[in-house]
């Protein structure tokens, strides 16, 4: 499955007719992470030799919208953490069981669930295996929106069409700021945005290009009201 993930999604960043990513489970579960059956008899991808694919699962700069459909569990958890933004059903649980199994996370949980929920809500999560429900998910900040079960598909798929509607150019750079921002400190975030402003701008901006974009923007939150 793992490889199965990486080959679509390398697939997907390569098309440049794709804008962004819709990443769901087949009902009724999101992910249960890896194969426990496999890693009780020889360990599986936890004995693999170490390399940097190793910890990626989602190698892409294009934006990957989430549709937890049900249970994301331990890797399933931290595969659903790595999605840019996630929707889930009514039906979606999570948990981080990697405790209770005897294992280190090693796709990005310590880094990633903290952000999402706090600290103190991801030590808990970690240290007691317990469930967290759709509602509480979303009221944690784990999650983007709560749906009917029936609706998640249409929604995520929603989100990822008003995503390609923007300039790729500039998602794409801002994302990029976000994702290296999010790895230094404070002070040194707010270096690394002036200095992508100034590497993506690289010169005098055309004013009526702006003005075309702003009058489009206007039309579109009329619209929305």
């Amino acid at each position: 499955m793992i490889a199965g993930v990486r080959a679509a999604v390398a697939r997907a960043d390569a098309d440049d007719d794709v804008a962004a990513l819709v990443l769901t489970g087949a009902d009724p579960a999101f992910c249960a992470g890896l194969d426990l059956k496999e890693l009780g008899t020889d360990g599986g991808v936890l004995n693999d030799p170490p390399s940097p694919r190793r910890w990626t699962l989602l190698d892409t700069a294009k934006p990957v919208v989430g549709a937890v459909n049900g249970s994301a569990v331990t890797g399933g958890l931290e595969l659903a953490l790595n999605c840019d933004f996630l929707v889930a059903s009514e039906k979606a649980r999570f948990a981080d069981t990697h405790a209770r199994i005897g294992v280190h996370p090693l796709w990005g949980l310590t880094v990633l669930l903290p952000e999402a929920v706090g600290l103190r809500r991801a030590k808990e999560m970690t240290a007691t295996g317990n469930f967290v429900d759709a509602v509480t998910a979303e009221r944690w900040g784990l999650v983007n929106h709560v749906v009917a079960h029936e609706e998640l598909l249409p929604t995520a798929v929603a989100i990822a069409a008003d995503i390609a509607t923007t300039d790729r150019r500039a998602l794409g750079a801002i994302l990029d700021t976000y994702r290296r921002g999010t790895l230094v400190s404070r002070a040194e975030a707010w270096r690394i945005e002036a200095q992508a402003a100034a590497d993506f701008h690289g010169g005098p901006v055309d004013p009526g290009e702006i003005e075309r974009r702003r009058q489009a923007v206007v039309d579109r939150g009329r619209a929305q009201v």
